[in-house]
């Protein structure tokens, strides 16, 4: 393997997977191994499966996982699709204990724009970039000439009375049995109200749904360009491991000043700096 391999695990409502990128070039260096969200998605339970992750690879180094809620310094400070019981944990230290291996934790979607903005679909790509994975819920991770903004968590604003990810995510699709071009209209409204907020020069939908991309992205009517995720489903597990690389890039930097680890960004583009909080 290459000197640059960290394993990336995504944990999502449904599925845990994960596998060895290399993070020079975001390519996987093995098939992603998946198991199933436990339910309920308690902490104990959750981290037993990350182990059983990390043991399918025999994985002894750094390992970046993206998780669906909120984090601050590896601490879960939501939890809108994984059990209550979270907010609050030190999930990082929680996984380091349950692997043995150093963990760098950020929001789900966040590592996968990371992934997309510095491999994929957004490379190069200057301004406001939107990227949307539409799965369990909806995860978004929004970037200024490539400096991510953490924790946005805008798939909780309100659609018709409803939080959007319970009027637009691709799991609503299903369990409604909603036709594309009904989800389709769904999918819309939450990304003409998107725009109306932030005015994105370019949205990247990821997630599950990417997939069939091509059912639905041609019936959106949203004011700017919109591109199906390069990684599609694989976003999270590349831009995991990527996380994992800059959070050793930091830890490895020489000491020459006191850092302010908080608010510092990192040049993760070749457009701007980026930065994932784990």
């Amino acid at each position: 393997m290459t000197g640059r391999a960290f394993l990336g695990i995504d944990i999502g409502g449904t599925g845990i997977k994960g596998a060895p990128v290399d993070t020079t070039t975001g390519a996987l260096l093995g098939d992603r191994f998946r198991l199933r969200t436990p339910r309920p998605a308690k902490p104990a339970r959750v981290a037993r499966t990350v182990a059983d992750i990390v043991a399918h690879f025999r994985w002894q180094g750094a390992v970046g996982c993206g998780f669906p809620a909120v984090i601050r310094q590896g601490q879960v400070c939501t939890a809108a699709n994984i059990d209550e019981s979270w907010i609050g944990t030190r999930a990082r230290s929680l996984f380091e204990d349950a692997t043995g291996c150093a963990f760098t934790l950020a929001n789900d979607a966040d590592v996968a724009g990371l992934a997309e903005v510095t491999y994929g679909a957004a490379r190069g790509r200057a301004g406001v970039v939107l990227v949307v994975t539409l799965g369990t819920g909806i995860g978004t991770a929004l970037f200024l000439d490539g400096l991510l903004v953490p924790n946005t968590e805008l798939g909780h604003i309100e659609i018709r009375g409803k939080d959007a990810e319970r009027y637009a995510a691709d799991s609503v699709r299903t369990r409604k049995n909603l036709s594309w071009k009904k989800w389709a209209r769904r999918l819309d409204r939450y990304l003409c109200a998107i725009h109306s907020l932030l005015w994105p020069d370019l949205i990247v939908i990821g997630g599950g749904a990417v997939k069939k991309h091509e059912r639905f992205l041609p019936l959106l009517t949203v004011k700017t360009e919109v591109v199906p995720a390069q990684f599609l489903s694989d976003a999270g597990i590349v831009g995991a491991a990527l996380a994992a690389s800059l959070a050793e890039g930091r830890r490895a930097r020489p000491a020459m000043a006191p850092e302010r680890t908080q608010s510092r960004p990192l040049r993760v583009t070749g457009i701007g700096p980026g930065a994932a909080r784990g």
